[in-house]
């Protein structure tokens, strides 16, 4: 089996590449053009494993070029996406521009070549906050982000090229992901390379909040499964563990496993809008578990161990000291 991974150069997307290989796809992987050249996160694996890989520069937004790419895969899993909500509130245009264009291109070339299968992943920001737990695929959306407002439009035109044009479309809601590769963005690698690198004071926002946090080999496998199951085409799935954990929970934990002396410090510049902040999610996976009898491997606090250990690397860890990798 051939496999497109677009946003290969990603945290989620280059442990999907990871896992593809290990169960035995070729893979191609569409990375964001850099004129250094550079592959994100695919530039760190070791050299046997990235010659395998058939990586292709270019923008998900240029038809040609995705259609290029699109060519010969059996499957393809689009991950290609803008996706921090603080930057979509400076720039909503962009991620309309990218999130939803981009989706068009990929979900068009798949139309034109018979694609066999395709992954569209979303978000389970589409959700906003709970109404009900844990969440199901039948919950309301809630754009409450130009974000989550742009991954509800690249869903709703995926499943509009399933029931016009019958393209084999699953479309994909990962709660929270986390583990090694991942942005400083995000909230749990910004608690543990804080702590590993500043020592007795970091800055975090609100700590209230709740979210159902996924290790990434689970999302990566949940994916591969979805890909494999043809009745799950049409359909909207969740990836979640079913248990959501307070940012407090999480920082107190991490502040416990890598430096008990550390303090915390609430900085107003990272606390969202207050109509924008999603309070709590906690996902369903039942239409997962029943469609391909997926459930996680790994749950905290075991992948939090897993995660904390990757950063402390010497290695790894000098890449945050000068900026860290933003895929």
């Amino acid at each position: 089996m051939r496999a497109l991974v677009t946003g290969a150069d990603g945290f989620i997307g280059s442990q999907l590449v990871l896992s593809l290989l290990e169960a035995g796809y070729e893979v191609r992987a569409m990375v964001l053009y850099q004129s250094a050249g550079t592959a994100g996160w695919l530039d760190s694996f070791p050299t046997e494993i990235r010659s395998q890989v058939e990586i292709i520069p270019g923008d998900i937004r240029d038809a040609g070029r995705v259609s290029a790419c699109v060519a010969g895969a059996d499957v393809v899993f689009h991950l290609a996406a803008l996706i921090s909500i603080p930057y979509s509130y400076q720039s909503p245009e962009s991620f309309v521009d990218v999130n939803i264009r981009g989706t068009l291109q990929v979900l068009e070339a798949a139309r034109q070549h018979g694609t066999t299968r395709v992954i569209v992943v979303s978000s389970s920001e589409v959700y906003g906050t709970a109404q009900y737990v844990p969440i199901d695929e039948g919950h309301p959306l809630q754009p409450q982000s130009p974000y989550s407002a742009s991954k509800i439009g690249a869903e709703s035109l995926a499943l509009s090229y399933w029931h016009t044009w019958q393209v084999p479309v699953t479309v994909v809601r990962p709660f929270n992901a986390y583990g090694p590769r991942q942005s400083v963005r995000a909230f749990i690698p910004a608690v543990i390379v804080q702590l590993l690198q500043q020592g007795s004071t970091i800055r975090l926002g609100r700590l209230d909040t709740q979210r159902d946090y996924t290790y990434v080999t689970d999302t990566a496998e949940g994916l591969i499964r979805l890909a494999a199951c043809e009745a799950a085409c049409g359909q909207v799935v969740n990836i979640a563990t079913g248990v959501s954990w307070t940012m407090a929970a999480l920082a107190a934990w991490l502040i416990s496993y890598l430096r008990p002396d550390a303090q915390i410090e609430q900085d107003p510049a990272l606390i969202r809008p207050h109509g924008s902040e999603v309070l709590h999610l906690q996902g369903s996976a039942d239409r997962l578990r029943a469609l391909t009898g997926w459930s996680p491997a790994i749950l905290p606090p075991e992948g939090l161990q897993r995660t904390a250990d990757w950063y402390a690397d010497p290695a790894h860890l000098a890449w945050y000291a000068h900026g860290g990798f933003r895929y």
